[in-house]
């Protein structure tokens, strides 16, 4: 069975946003964009929070936010008591944010990678499982 995944970013995160949204459908993903639509300027928030909600509820599994730096919409998205929202840069990072931190939403910086990198890093955070163990137990305390 398919993930379902729920993208959404701002301005700066648009065009790989887009791309990403096709990569991913080209791969059997269903996706759910949640804007923006183009990249006239926007505040963040307003499209974080109904991503980090959609994938709190567990209407969608799993969840992508892209800005500049990809600070802005991980704040955002962690403000959810349900949410483990992990910035990635690289590959090694996206992997260690869902292995050891069970992070269900990944935040790609758009301004600091490649659209190819970019791309590994969805790849790499979609296909690495949470490894349980003591990290359980971390995870575990991060909930106020």
């Amino acid at each position: 069975m398919s993930k379902k995944i729920a993208i959404g970013g701002d301005h700066a995160g648009f065009e790989y946003k887009a791309e990403i949204v096709n990569y991913l459908q080209s791969k059997g993903y269903e996706v759910k964009d949640f804007g923006p639509y183009s990249t006239a300027s926007c505040d963040y928030p307003d499209f974080a929070h109904p991503v980090a909600s959609a994938v709190e509820t567990k209407e969608f599994d799993l969840g992508i936010l892209l800005c500049g730096s990809a600070n802005g919409v991980a704040i955002t998205a962690n403000k959810h008591q349900g949410i483990r929202a992990g910035l990635a840069w690289n590959t090694e990072v996206a992997n260690l944010v869902r292995l050891h931190n069970d992070a269900n939403i990944v935040c790609v910086p758009a301004r600091f990678v490649s659209l190819e990198e970019a791309f590994a890093i969805v790849d790499t955070f979609l296909n690495t499982e949470f490894e349980g163990g003591r990290h359980q137990l971390r995870v575990n305390k991060i909930p106020c």
